[in-house]
């Protein structure tokens, strides 16, 4: 995506957050167990090409309009949705489907998404993004969702094996923590949404918060390729984009040049370090999502 979004503009001199004692203190009090800091390498990114068919989809439940968009969407042949082996969402999970199209210059991010026939498709909240576009602070809207809980692009803010492997990841890391220790109704940038569902205090991270690994910190310890992870934490930090128990989100090695197994990357190599080695960047004010709501023209085509 364009080079001047938030999540690839380095924050290593950015001011902290007046409230980032008190939203660290939190989190390590409050999000641990074995989950903390550990690796998910589910999230699979896609690439269409000039056979890839499109396939309009029958918006389900979890399409919200106008926020979600209902372009047909791209499928790519031999592809799978995340937590699945093909395009079947059986298995209960978040069922993201993300497919770059270098033609249109578009990526393609769909919650919940469910194709059993490429002429039978269903699917939660569809968002599609400009990858040409500049954005300004709202992205697709404010008071807007995406495929994520906080209305940010997915695939911009994974880390891949090919990037660890060439030894630098040039953007900010997508992080999650359970709706329970979420700020309620509050985000900031570059978030521009939250949910009912968040419950926790003011002392939480709101959707949005930008946590980066603080220039001090002796990362000496870790596997070479947690080493260039704990690089990007410092210079681009960490965003939090949507709720659940495992910290990270990494992108499958699926199809990319290398694997994480070559790269010596496993799911417990950053269990070494604690929320006290972060501090919160200064995002400004919260926005209260409840004060607000979506508007925009939804991309149909």
């Amino acid at each position: 995506m364009h080079p001047d979004l938030p999540w690839n503009t380095p924050v290593d001199g950015a001011p902290v957050a007046a409230d980032s004692n008190d939203v660290i203190a939190y989190l390590e009090a409050n999000v641990g167990g074995n989950a903390r800091f550990q690796i998910d390498f589910s999230l699979t990114i896609l690439e269409a090409d000039a056979d890839t068919p499109f396939v309009p989809f029958t918006p389900t439940a979890d399409h919200y309009s106008p926020d979600c968009d209902t372009a047909p969407i791209p499928v790519p042949d031999g592809g799978h949705i995340e937590g699945e082996s093909g395009y079947v969402c059986e298995g209960g999970g978040d069922c993201h489907l993300i497919v770059v199209d270098e033609a249109s210059c578009r990526l393609y991010e769909q919650w919940r998404a469910n194709v059993p026939a490429l002429d039978q498709a269903s699917g939660g909240c569809l968002a599609v993004w400009d990858l040409s576009a500049p954005y300004d602070e709202t992205l697709r809207g404010d008071y807007c969702t995406s495929a994520d809980a906080a209305g940010l692009p997915i695939a911009p803010l994974l880390a891949t094996a090919d990037e660890v492997a060439a030894g630098e990841i040039r953007h900010a890391l997508r992080f999650i923590v359970p709706n329970a220790h979420i700020r309620a109704d509050r985000y900031v940038r570059p978030a521009t949404h939250s949910t009912p569902a968040t419950s926790g205090p003011d002392q939480a991270p709101p959707y949005g918060a930008r946590l980066r690994l603080k220039a001090d910190v002796d990362t000496s310890s870790l596997p070479p390729a947690a080493q260039v992870v704990a690089e990007a934490m410092k210079r681009y930090g960490i965003i939090l984009a949507d709720a659940g128990n495992i910290t990270f989100t990494f992108a499958s090695d699926d199809f990319s040049a290398t694997t994480w197994d070559a790269v010596g990357l496993g799911p417990h190599d950053l269990k070494a370090l604690a929320w006290s080695d972060f501090e919160v960047v200064d995002a400004g004010a919260d926005i209260v999502w409840s004060d607000g709501s979506c508007s925009r023209r939804p991309i149909t085509r």
